[in-house]
């Protein structure tokens, strides 16, 4: 790992101070839009906007890197986000902050497919899954150190808008100036969604509804809390909580999941994950049990992420890995943008604990259809069974496809040992 630092160190500290950007975005969002009067049916459309523009990117960015190159490319992405971050504050209107999430989602989407790229090229074969592991890790603790950020100064005023707006600023020029050479890059064209459903029917449902409870997560998390009556001290723990409980669940379930049925284990963290969003929704109005609801939701979708890519990738080859990354990714896409609006439909219908309602809708479904498949084809044994790969779901189908790859060459290497 020491050797992983040292040689992307840059790349990860830009990573990190974008993540951080990144997850103040949405939590100060969701204040400043309950400051300004936004109801939670206009903020669900604010923060949808984001995933539109997130799916937008992941397809057209590759077509950029290939015109202009990944330099270029970073930098003006990098460039426009800074510039909408300052512009939310300066313009203090849903439909203006619609735009801007759009904006932004987009080239997020872009940045991380180029910092992927740059990654993947400055790993070697033997700390590749190592790098992606800390990739992974940065990511998670950026968005935690951003729920702390969100307590330095008045949401309802410019400071907080201005820190995001730096920090991104900031953030890619250790980047720029110290990643060399400049990474070759191919995309490869996804399978078609029929395709990828014949292959595994419960990667692709599962990977939608995950959609939905990902965007609910990171997008109307901070519109619950302030329809909830928290306190910002108390909306930054909670915020923190789902991410804490991403990074400490995923490597134990990741050991659990190549020594049985994936099916079982998806059913299990499914459950789970539903049964803190219940326990959210029930006794939502005690701050102890949304801390373990938050931390269950987060610990079990967050993994689940990464075991339905698991699943999919037992039944297929590995030359199709990349085609299928791009579009379970793409498919989890089409759940995110939905999310936010159903919750914030559903939090105006009846209330705050909408939220943790749909996130327990989805959770049970899914563990309901993964149930069902248990009993529509035999499982593989452990020894049929791919590696398990550790993977955001903030990742782009670039880092998954990575993931992917370095996982099945390091179990070709144990099992040739």
């Amino acid at each position: 790992m020491i050797q992983v630092i040292s040689s992307s160190w840059a790349l990860m500290l830009g990573m990190m101070l974008l993540m951080v950007g990144n997850g103040l975005q949405g939590s100060l969002l969701g204040v400043r839009g309950d400051i300004e009067g936004f109801s939670a049916f206009e903020m669900s459309i604010v923060m949808s906007a984001y995933f539109l523009g997130f799916l937008g990117g992941s397809r057209l960015t590759p077509t950029m890197i290939r015109r202009v190159g990944h330099v270029r490319v970073f930098a003006a992405l990098a460039s426009l986000i800074s510039a909408v971050l300052i512009l939310y504050a300066a313009w203090a209107n849903p439909w203006a902050w619609t735009v801007g999430r759009v904006i932004v989602g987009f080239c997020f989407s872009g940045v991380y497919v180029t910092a992927e790229s740059w990654l993947n090229n400055a790993a070697s074969n033997d700390n590749r899954g190592k790098a992606l592991s800390l990739y992974m890790i940065v990511q998670m603790l950026g968005i935690v150190v951003a729920q702390a950020l969100l307590n330095v100064a008045d949401p309802g005023g410019y400071m907080l808008f201005v820190i995001m707006s730096v920090l991104v600023s900031i953030s890619f020029a250790p980047i720029l100036l110290s990643i060399s050479p400049t990474p070759a890059f191919e995309a490869t064209k996804p399978k078609s969604l029929l395709e990828i459903l014949r292959i595994s029917p419960l990667g692709c449902v599962g990977m939608f509804l995950l959609g939905g409870v990902f965007s609910a997560q990171f997008g109307m998390s901070a519109v619950y809390g302030t329809a909830a009556g928290l306190g910002l001290g108390q909306l930054s723990i909670f915020i923190s909580t789902f991410y804490i409980g991403a990074v400490l669940v995923q490597y134990p379930l990741g050991w659990l999941s190549d020594r049985m049925d994936r099916r079982q284990l998806i059913f299990y963290s499914a459950v789970l994950g539903g049964a803190g969003a219940l326990l959210g929704m029930l006794t939502g109005g005690y701050f102890p049990s949304l801390l373990i609801a938050a931390f269950l939701i987060g610990g079990m979708s967050n993994p689940l992420y990464s075991l339905l890519v698991a699943h999919t990738n037992d039944y297929i080859d590995l030359d199709d890995m990349a085609s299928v990354s791009g579009g379970l990714v793409f498919i989890n896409g089409l759940g995110a943008i939905s999310g936010p609006i159903i919750t914030g439909w559903m939090m105006g219908m009846i209330g705050a604990h909408g939220y943790f309602l749909f996130i327990a809708v989805l959770l049970l479904s899914l563990s309901g259809y993964a149930a069902y498949r248990m009993t529509q084809r035999e499982a593989l044994s452990a020894e049929d069974t791919g590696a398990y790969a550790p993977v955001s779901m903030s990742s782009t189908a670039l880092a998954m496809e990575y993931a992917l790859e370095t996982a099945a060459e390091e179990q070709e290497d144990a099992e040739t040992t």
